[in-house]
């Protein structure tokens, strides 16, 4: 058996209601608590109250969408001059990805670029970020248990990471009834963004018996309940199967990597305004397609396709390609938009492959996916 190491959050928390021990974890932690939120702040109005009643006085910085390095920047900025010495990202991925970002530049010198991979200098952090809490909102991204930041830099047209050991949170604090009532598109585009997040990790070349076992876990998990989820936002025994998958798929690919769904998905998104859940949606059943027919016989990720096929169809006997139906089935089902709704055109394809080639999610596809099979994916998303 091969090598391997698994790190995540100090702590992870998860309940119906385990938002109400926000106070007593920020307590322990910090004494001035900066709130990272998304858009929309008044939804922390709960946790700025439960913080409020521990004697805590919370600053709040909020993201107007996917964090940008000048959002990083001003984050940073404000996390200085209130003197925060702790950090609670409330959110969707955005504001977790932004909160973890915070914490690191806080106190550590310098541009975001001089940290960032790809378009940046990818040099290590030299101090430890403030502490964070991350609470999701979503279930989706597993945010709350990985060591990346994902942000975006408009003026290179692209998404790149802030990624650190250090920057795992020191609590995962996931309460499914934060996603209660949630929108069918939305339910839909972060549920497929977890499934793809479990389904990665689980055909990564850098997967492990510990990242396996979590990934079929989750994968069950978001089959039986996505649909049930989406027709129905108050579901609570669908909505806690969703915020578990979500958080199996984060604790799997912050230690087994993703594949080429990421690895498009990340130029792709540096490019058009396309939420992250609907494009890796609209990627995965091509990705997966490709993946499997570059496959030789013999080869041992065929054994892993077979078994994915038969938890996704819950057929013993399905096929590979069995599965793959079913998630482009699953995406069609809940009404996915194609990549061309959000700006994505033909003559753009070759950038993005371009771009993808060079993205650290490609190097755990369990196949090496050259230009042209790329730009046929894109092309079919589309």
């Amino acid at each position: 058996m091969k090598r391997f190491e698994f790190a995540t959050a100090q702590r992870i928390i998860f309940g119906d209601g385990v938002l109400a021990e926000a106070g007593p974890l920020a307590q322990g932690l910090g004494g001035r608590p900066l709130v990272v939120t998304g858009r929309d702040p008044s939804r922390s109005r709960d946790l700025l109250g439960l913080l409020r009643a521990q004697g805590l006085e919370p600053s709040l910085f909020s993201l107007r969408g996917e964090p940008t390095l000048a959002d990083i920047r001003q984050g940073a900025a404000q996390a200085r001059a209130v003197q925060a010495d702790l950090i609670i990202a409330f959110g969707g991925g955005s504001a977790l990805d932004g909160g973890k970002a915070i914490a690191a530049l806080a106190v550590n010198d310098g541009d975001p670029l001089r940290y960032l991979e790809v378009i940046g200098e990818g040099q290590p952090l030299s101090l430890r970020p403030l502490p964070c809490i991350a609470i999701p909102t979503t279930a989706g991204t597993g945010s709350e248990v990985t060591r990346n930041a994902v942000l975006t830099s408009p003026e290179h047209g692209v998404k790149a990471s802030l990624r650190h050991e250090w920057m795992l949170p020191a609590v995962a604090l996931v309460d499914p009834a934060l996603t209660l009532g949630l929108p069918r598109n939305l339910t839909a585009s972060t549920g497929l963004d977890a499934l793809t997040q479990l389904i990665e990790p689980y055909l990564s070349t850098k997967a492990n018996p510990l990242t396996d076992a979590l990934c079929l876990e989750g994968i069950r998990h978001a089959v039986r309940s996505l649909r049930l989820a989406c027709a129905s936002g108050g579901d609570r025994a669908a909505r806690s199967d969703l915020a578990l998958a979500s958080l199996l798929g984060g604790l799997a690919l912050a230690n087994a990597g993703l594949g080429a769904v990421h690895g498009l998905a990340a130029p792709l998104g540096g490019l058009v305004e396309v939420p992250h859940g609907v494009a890796c949606a609209r990627l995965l059943p091509h990705v997966l397609e490709a993946n499997l027919l570059s496959l030789r016989p013999g080869d041992p990720a065929l054994v892993k396709f077979g078994e994915l096929s038969r938890i996704l169809t819950g057929q013993a006997q399905a096929q590979p390609l069995d599965g793959v139906a079913w998630v482009q089935a699953l995406v069609s089902d809940l009404e996915v938009p194609g990549l061309a709704a959000f700006g994505l055109s033909a003559d753009r394809l070759e950038l993005v492959a371009e771009r993808a080639m060079v993205a650290s999610s490609m190097k755990a596809n369990p196949v090496p996916l050259g230009r042209e099979a790329l730009v046929a994916i894109l092309a079919k998303a589309m």
